[in-house]
């Protein structure tokens, strides 16, 4: 049983290992604001550059450009809509970007339990064998509670590492919205701000 809980500890280490890397390469900023739609985005200043902008995000497919090419293929639409439209797909983007934080979110939880019913299931061992056989070897008593305390130390070593890599990306993604949403906003507003006269 105690060998089934080390077992789990390590596919969960592995788990939260994959996901930390993985989550690191998805996000990014490269990979997420890639320079040349960044720099198409800002030389985009009238709705003849959009032609232009289009043709940069489909080159380089990230969650900015995915974004921008939404907001280009509406321009034709009420502003407002454009804008909800935005907003709809933005969300969709988002959860993308999350996707694995929850593994982690788990793991800060359940790493600390696994190895806390490891050095549960150690100690009623041990205190069997106490039992059993008496104190007659204090050595062997103290030898034995130190292997089971080991469970605990295991869990705690995959929760802390999971939980500051969990906050950091956490907040990752949540800079990545707020910078998104400036940059459409950006460009909605001057592909829109001829209209303001006429109405």
């Amino acid at each position: 049983m105690e060998l089934l809980v080390y077992l789990l500890l390590i596919l969960t280490s592995t788990v939260g290992l994959a996901f930390i890397i993985e989550r690191g390469l998805a996000l990014r900023r490269s990979k997420v604001f890639p320079p040349a739609v960044e720099a198409a985005v800002e030389s985009c200043q009238s709705p003849e550059d959009v032609p232009m902008l289009r043709r940069v995000c489909e080159q380089h497919n990230s969650t900015m450009g995915r974004l921008l090419l939404l907001a280009a293929d509406h321009l034709d639409w009420p502003k407002a809509e454009t804008v909800n439209a935005l907003q709809t797909r933005a969300r969709h983007e988002l959860v993308r970007l999350e996707r694995g934080l929850v593994v982690l979110e788990i793991i800060v939880g359940i790493a600390p339990l696994l190895g806390l019913v490891g050095t549960i299931l150690g100690m009623i061992s041990v205190f069997s064998d106490v039992g059993k056989a008496g104190l007659n070897d204090a050595a062997k008593l103290a030898q034995g509670i130190s292997l089971i305390l080991r469970a605990t130390l295991f869990g705690l070593m995959i929760a802390i590492p999971s939980l500051i890599f969990w906050s950091y990306y956490t907040k990752k993604v949540e800079t990545i919205a707020v910078e998104m949403e400036t940059i459409c906003d950006e460009f909605v507003s001057r592909q829109y701000r001829e209209e303001a006269p006429k109405a």
